[in-house]
């Protein structure tokens, strides 16, 4: 939807559902880029705890055959046993840093996947607009989220390798125990670091979603003028009418097995009536139809057991009663007689 229904202090009036869809249908979806990178960075990272310690055994098995042969080997041969030695490893992660990132954008966006985002806008190419992106509010809320990435992340990095006693005291003990030691202080040190972003990562997504509703706020102007072009298209119109119509023909049909007897014309109408004795004080219209209607009624009273009788007058007569509503009085006799008619041959048949 345009955004030129009004000036922005004019738009006071939360979005509509409408105006949310056709954002989502246009790729416009809150989508958080901190969290993204938390994804990608927390994959890797579960890539890297998993493959590398084999890594690093091949890695180092490596190592000491190139320095074995270092008199044989060229630097560049050197290298590329070492690049070919650490490449599973590097792919693994980047593989995995690559499928976290694009889960958590899915995630957030729905499922959604549309290419009007990626085409591109040339008013963005404007040296106005970029110089309002670069200096305006945009620009100073990342100059923020940085601030607070970089004190979330540093803070927690600082807490999680601030006292060196351990790592001293493992250089004294020897190499395996050095390695042991450096192991642990990298997963705590990538575990803290992940934990600070995880906290940015939650509160960019409030902010996104936050900044998202503001954005697309509408003016009552536009309020009213959506709800008039919704109730004036021919086509919301003709799909409410055929859901209200489909809603009703499933509430009459399901009265039906509950009726003592349906009375019909007897093809073009056909009217549901049930009376039970000692509770109604009157026979009830719980179901009627006419034509198609009419033959469904019939073919699901006989699906249940539901007396079936002919009576042209009464069924028209009786059509003209509203759903859910006791008969008049005029018609109490000639329904009496049928009820009766009905139950006597029910009796007749549990004899």
């Amino acid at each position: 939807m345009a955004e030129s229904g009004g000036d922005a202090e004019d738009r006071t009036e939360a979005p509509s559902p409408h105006r949310l869809e056709k954002a989502r249908e246009d790729g416009d979806v809150p989508l958080s880029r901190e969290a993204v990178q938390l994804a990608a960075l927390g994959a890797g990272t579960l890539a890297a705890s998993v493959l590398g310690p084999g890594a690093a055994t091949g890695l180092a098995g490596v190592a000491q055959a190139v320095l074995g042969r270092a008199h044989e080997l060229t630097p560049a041969e050197a290298l590329g046993d070492l690049l070919r030695a650490g490449a599973p490893l590097a792919l693994g992660v980047a593989a995995a840093a690559g499928l976290g990132a694009v889960a958590a954008t899915l995630v957030q966006s729905g499922l959604l996947v549309s290419a009007k985002a990626l085409i591109p806008k040339f008013s963005k190419l404007n040296p106005l607009s970029g110089a309002k992106r670069l200096f305006g509010m945009a620009s100073l809320e990342e100059f923020g989220r940085t601030l607070l990435k970089l004190a979330a992340v540093g803070g927690a990095l600082w807490w999680s390798c601030g006292d060196p006693a351990p790592l001293l005291a493992a250089l004294a003990e020897g190499p395996a125990e050095l390695g042991a030691t450096l192991s642990a202080l990298l997963l705590r040190v990538l575990a803290s670091g992940l934990g600070g972003l995880a906290v940015v990562a939650a509160l960019d997504i409030a902010w996104v979603r936050l900044r998202r509703m503001k954005r697309l706020r509408m003016s009552r102007e536009e309020l009213k003028q959506e709800h008039k072009e919704s109730e004036g298209d021919p086509h919301i119109k003709a799909k409410r009418r055929q859901i209200m119509r489909g809603r009703s023909r499933r509430r009459t049909l399901a009265a039906v097995p509950g009726a003592t007897v349906v009375v019909t014309n007897p093809t073009h109408f056909a009217v549901a009536l049930a009376y039970e004795r000692g509770k109604d004080a009157a026979p009830r219209v719980v179901a009627k139809g006419a034509d198609l209607l009419a033959a469904r009624i019939r073919a699901e009273a006989e699906k249940h057991g539901v007396p079936i009788l002919s009576n042209p007058p009464l069924a028209r007569a009786l059509f003209l009663v509203e759903e859910d509503t006791a008969i008049p009085a005029e018609h109490f006799q000639a329904v009496a007689e049928i009820i009766a008619f009905v139950w006597r041959l029910k009796g007749r048949a549990a004899r």
